[in-house]
């Protein structure tokens, strides 16, 4: 494989810039090109600040500062990129202009230098095919922003050279990220697996089953996520998000596991993209963001409370809890509050197949009962006193807790068992190894586990029901488990492994 020292970098909008200053900082000479020669000329300026800052915040020493800017050069003609061994274009995300682009370089650059493609939504395969040689081109895909986000996906296309896949490998790995190798397949690997994420917490507010706060503050006080689906749309802003969600479900030919809300439409219309608008699904003043107010119940008397036998082993700690504040704790059903705690199942349908009385029944999620937040679930009956009753006395113990309506799987379930779900899929099609999965999904997405690893934690049995007890109660197909889950639950097998 031929030495890398020189790489061009063509686009110097947000990504390009990103990835011209890390490249430099590692020890590349970069060529910096753009159409509009003062875009250029500001990306490098842009990106020597960044490095002066890093060596102000002593990230890097104040020498290797001045180098780094000293290999950054603007060059004023597509032609001047000859020197360059790798070419990595990072401009708008079109087919043709990406196509005319490679084959312009093609006949600039050497016969042996690489093509490289920060696209994130388009095919590798169908970008080489406007080459003459398509063996040289492969997707090389930043996140933004680049010097922050310490991970690439590496694509080949389907004729891509494995001398192309090693120069593309060994430049992340000389740049000290984590070099993620993936098939060119729709939204590759990150933003692939993020669709679980993102579509069930749609899907749950569509249903109304609870609002986007909610599903945020589940999410991320109760599963521990740093941010919650509805928080990342109006970060990421529902203008750029919304033709994702769209663009992957297509290329999947409509697979109901990657359908996009239904509402989210109107919202674009609307002009409710996020922070970028002042409004999305929260509402900024002066950029910060405005939280609903949290519900509290109005005063009620809790009366005595009752837990299956099947179910106290999940409960012990609320009951314990509950029991320090005087609540009585009844030794049958009988004019009690019935508290449920299913996997998979909503209150009505567990109390029904319990034989329970469903305006007695209360379900609580058991997958956050040691977090700082709760999840409560009445039945269309249960009786408003008993519901408010125990909310009250579950603030009590210092719990933080989100009532929402009856709905299988509450909310930390379904969108966990989706987000490991589509990553057992992704395994399945061995669109990457398990380990580039977890750590894709870890480094790219922020997620506090990998979605295997996720899977192994909850239990793949587990999972594996949760998801079998929603596709039963719903009828739809998104739910449909995994073989990759299947067959590794029932033999007992780990899912990461």
């Amino acid at each position: 494989m031929r030495n890398i020292d020189t790489i061009a970098v063509i686009g110097t909008g947000t990504m390009g810039r990103g990835i011209a200053q890390t490249l430099a900082a590692a020890g590349y000479t970069v060529l910096v090109f753009d159409q509009l020669a003062e875009a250029a000329h500001a990306a490098v300026e842009f990106a020597g600040q960044m490095l002066d800052r890093a060596a102000d915040k002593e990230k890097m020493t104040r020498e290797n500062a001045q180098a780094a800017k000293g290999r950054l050069r603007v060059v004023e003609g597509i032609g001047d990129l000859a020197p360059a061994q790798m070419a990595i274009e990072a401009i708008a995300e079109s087919l043709d202009a990406k196509q005319a682009l490679f084959a312009a370089l093609e006949g600039i650059l050497s016969a042996d230098a690489v093509l490289a493609t920060n696209t994130s939504s388009l095919s590798v395969s169908a970008i080489a095919s406007g080459v003459h040689t398509p063996g040289r081109v492969i997707g090389i895909h930043f996140f933004n922003p680049v010097p922050l986000m310490k991970v690439v996906e590496v694509i080949p296309g389907l004729r891509t050279s494995d001398t192309a896949r090693d120069a593309a490998m060994s430049v992340v790995d000389r740049i000290g990220y984590r070099a993620i190798l993936c098939k060119d397949a729709p939204g590759f690997l990150i933003n692939h697996a993020g669709r679980g994420l993102l579509t069930e917490g749609i899907r749950i507010v569509q249903e109304c089953l609870a609002s986007e706060a909610d599903v945020d503050c589940v999410m991320r006080e109760g599963a521990g996520f740093r941010m919650g689906p509805f928080e990342l749309l109006d970060l990421t802003g529902l203008d750029v998000s919304y033709p994702v969600l769209q663009l992957i479900y297509g290329q999947f030919h409509q697979d109901p596991r990657y359908r996009p809300g239904v509402h989210l439409a109107a919202r674009v219309a609307a002009n409710l993209h996020g922070r970028k608008t002042s409004e999305g699904f929260y509402r900024y003043d002066d950029g910060r963001r405005v939280d609903p107010e949290e519900l509290v119940p109005a005063e009620a008397k809790l009366p005595p409370v009752w837990v299956p036998t099947e179910m106290r082993s999940y409960l012990a700690s609320i009951m314990e809890s509950l029991g320090a504040l005087g609540v009585e704790i009844a030794n049958s059903p009988d004019n009690a509050v019935c508290l449920v705690a299913p996997y998979g199942w909503d209150a009505t349908e567990t109390a029904i197949s319990m034989g329970l009385d469903p305006a007695h029944v209360m379900g609580i999620d058991p997958l956050t009962l040691d977090s700082a937040r709760v999840t409560i679930m009445p039945t269309l009956i249960t009786d408003p006193e008993m519901c408010d009753g125990l909310h009250r006395a579950l603030l009590a113990t210092g719990k933080k807790v989100t009532r929402i309506s009856d709905s299988p799987g509450f909310i930390s379930q379904r969108v966990l068992a989706m987000i490991v779900n589509i990553g057992c899929e992704i395994a399945q099609m061995q669109i990457a190894s398990p380990a580039d999965i977890d750590d894709g999904v870890r480094l790219g997405l922020g997620y506090p586990k990998g979605p295997l690893a996720l899977g192994d934690s909850l239990g793949p049995q587990r999972v594996l029901d949760v998801l079998d007890a929603l596709q039963r109660q719903t009828g739809d197909p998104r739910y449909r488990p995994s073989q990759y889950l299947r067959h590794r639950a029932r033999l007992g097998m780990a899912l990461a492994g």
